[in-house]
């Protein structure tokens, strides 16, 4: 053990006051030598220090050492897995992806593609589809469905067969069966527009129509209409 007494002669307790505001109180490697070289030079000559205490300190100094080693070799692997997961997840872009959500973004022209989740079979399934003055516009009736999930399309048209505006389109799936209505998880097919990283080491996507979503979160890469 290094004497505190030891240090107070040495004048060495205010460097290590020092040292604590600039390091969080942690000793690094050069205080460590420093702080054992200091106490062989200043040891009392009729009590030299045990070989066993000796061996004792170079241990924690190479415990020390190899931690500080460990660390940065763990930061060094997780920096270029994190480099290599953004540059994989930055391929998605102008990709479509199949999402939790209920909101679709109808182009010129286009379709709304999406998928219902299902945790037991149902009678029937009606998707509704509304804009953004909650007026239904349009709707995609499906029959009989097992468990899983089940994918639908709208083509754009309302109920008289006009084509609508594009733009963006709130949907709702509705379990119809025994005369309850009851709502049902949506899955939306979205284009990815940017892919970012996020601060605790996440991709994050930017989907059109329905903003952040973490990669993990992705149902399905590319259209719905793909086997699963």
């Amino acid at each position: 053990m290094i004497e505190l007494d030891t240090l107070s002669n040495l004048g060495l307790t205010q460097q290590s006051s020092s040292t604590e505001e600039l390091t969080g109180g942690a000793l690094q490697q050069a205080d460590f030598l420093e702080l054992m070289v200091a106490q062989f030079s200043n040891q009392d000559p009729f009590k030299p220090m045990e070989n066993g205490d000796f061996l004792g300190q170079l241990a924690q100094f190479g415990t020390v050492s190899g931690i500080d080693e460990l660390k940065e070799s763990f930061q060094t692997v997780a920096s270029s897995l994190y480099s290599d997961q953004a540059l994989q997840a930055s391929t998605l872009i102008d990709h479509e992806v199949l999402a939790p959500g209920n909101i679709g973004v109808l182009e010129s022209g286009g379709t709304i593609q999406g998928a219902v989740e299902l945790a037991t079979s149902v009678v029937g399934v009606d998707v509704r589809i509304t804009n953004a003055a909650g007026v239904q516009v349009g709707r995609v009736q499906l029959p009989t469905q097992g468990a899983g999930v089940t994918r639908f399309e709208w083509d754009g048209l309302d109920e008289s067969g006009q084509p609508v505006s594009p733009g963006l389109y709130q949907l709702e799936a509705v379990s119809t069966g025994a005369g309850v209505n009851e709502q049902l998880p949506m899955l939306v097919q979205a284009r990815v527009n940017s892919v970012s990283l996020g601060g605790t080491g996440g991709v994050v996507l930017d989907l059109e129509g329905l903003g952040e979503l973490g990669l993990g979160d992705v149902r399905r890469i590319g259209s719905p209409n793909t086997s699963n």
